[in-house]
């Protein structure tokens, strides 16, 4: 579960993020939309810790973010818009490090490894170091690593820049699967014909506030209204 109580962000004079308060249940399939520069990167920095809240709370399975970062931290898996990696590392040595970040048992993590390889098809280029990876290669180890130690809350940034067609759906089924057995997605795209097509519920966020929220209909998700939605909402 995720829940934001009135979490507000300033820079300065600039208000980033103004009074968001989001309950998302467990299994729930969340999108977060709106315009760049709307708040959107800065309410992920938040709900994952990297940015301490001016006001207000963030929390994940009941700890709060700025109380309890540890546990907080351990439920979760993130995706940033820009995948990183070691450069200089392979990608099984990437998620064998982050593993160990997690203190993964080393059967457990060999696995995970291997179960992700599988899902993901990342078994042509894991054993390559990332400074030969593309783009869409980088997203699919970095998403790889975020679910290794299967969280419980994953908080993902424009999913899938860069990937193929194929990897695209390679990349939305798992997602979908994994929400059926009770994992929280949160998820900021631009694309959105992959919010009409996964999310359960939505919100759109303009000038750091919450406009609209609410949970898809079927029809919604088939006829294309949200798009129509969402550039009147916003413009």
């Amino acid at each position: 579960m995720i829940e934001l109580h009135h979490v507000s962000k300033k820079f300065g004079s600039f208000t980033a993020v103004d009074d968001v308060s989001l309950t998302i249940e467990r299994g729930q399939f969340f999108g977060f939309l709106g315009p760049n520069g709307a708040g959107k990167t800065t309410t992920i920095k938040m709900l994952t810790g990297l940015f301490a809240p001016t006001s207000g709370s963030c929390s994940i399975n009941g700890f709060d973010m700025q109380r309890d970062p540890l546990p907080a931290k351990r439920s979760i898996g993130y995706v940033p818009d820009q995948p990183f990696l070691y450069d200089k590392l392979t990608g099984r040595e990437f998620l064998y490090f982050i593993g160990g970040l997690f203190q993964m048992r080393p059967q457990e993590l060999r696995l995970r490894i291997e179960e992700y390889t599988e899902a993901f098809e990342i078994g042509d280029f894991i054993d390559r170091r990332g400074e030969e990876y593309s783009q869409g290669m980088r997203q699919r180890v970095v998403l790889s690593a975020a679910m290794l130690h299967d969280p419980k809350v994953l908080v993902i940034d424009e999913p899938l820049v860069g990937l193929d067609p194929r990897s695209s759906r390679l990349v939305k089924d798992s997602l979908k699967e994994k929400t059926k057995n009770g994992l929280t997605i949160f998820m900021s795209t631009h694309l959105l014909e992959i919010v009409e097509e996964l999310c359960d519920r939505i919100a759109i966020i303009k000038q750091g506030r919450i406009i609209y929220e609410e949970s898809q209909s079927s029809s919604r998700r088939s006829d294309g209204e949200l798009e129509a939605m969402f550039l009147e909402l916003t413009k």
